[in-house]
């Protein structure tokens, strides 16, 4: 299998959940739990996509994030 080059969306964002649900949106609370964010100060990693950039808009109350090198 040929190696792809590394491209704008290969890249990889940290997501921090720093602040609780509680007394959110419904739709907040899904957004968080679908981005695999459970407690806060959880973190996980994902790949910079459109879908995900903007998932991590809608809770930018929320979470902080940074770029991953």
């Amino acid at each position: 299998m040929a190696k792809k080059a590394e491209t704008k969306a290969d890249k990889k964002i940290r997501i921090t959940l720093v602040r609780s649900t509680i007394g959110t949106k419904p739709n907040h609370r899904a957004t968080v739990k679908a981005l695999g964010l459970g407690k806060v100060n959880s973190v996980v990693e994902k790949v910079a996509n459109p879908a995900i950039l903007g998932q991590v808009q809608t809770i930018s109350h929320l979470v902080i994030w940074e770029e991953v090198k």
